[in-house]
């Protein structure tokens, strides 16, 4: 159990992970408000930060995840951060919160996204109210 979670003020530390410039740039301003905002640009990049912040006082509390990047996908990323869980004896609900937010709306990504451990599915366009009960939903806000 990694025992980490929010800040002593109750803020939280996110992980966007998306490639595009301006989705990005609209999740950071939605979320900033919340807790301190990293960016990842694609899959390697989000393993890399989630793998660091497990070495950090406070790990994340939230994963913001597109599907459709470079280098590695949000499906494969996905799964590598709950390997990476399983390797530091971190499972279930002591797990990031993972929220796919991406264009793809078909059954199969959305299935598969939640059967590798996401906790949340929205699609694109992003909008803030959805994204915002989502967060609520997984009892990340006060």
């Amino acid at each position: 159990m990694n025992g980490k979670k929010k800040y002593p003020d109750g803020s939280l530390k996110i992980l966007i992970v998306e490639d595009d410039f301006y989705a990005r740039k609209f999740l950071k301003r939605i979320l900033a408000p919340y807790g301190d905002c990293d960016i990842a640009v694609n899959g390697e990049e989000a393993l890399e930060a989630y793998s660091n912040s497990l070495k950090e006082e406070f790990s994340y509390d939230l994963v913001c995840l597109d599907i459709l990047m470079p280098v590695m996908d949000g499906q494969e990323t996905l799964k590598k951060i709950r390997e990476i869980e399983e390797h530091h004896g971190i499972y279930g609900d002591e797990g990031v919160k993972v929220i796919m937010i991406t264009a793809l709306d078909d059954n199969n990504n959305i299935l598969k996204a939640f059967r590798t451990g996401c906790e949340g599915y929205i699609t694109k366009p992003i909008d803030k109210k959805i994204i915002m009960e989502k967060i609520a939903e997984l009892g990340l806000l006060d």
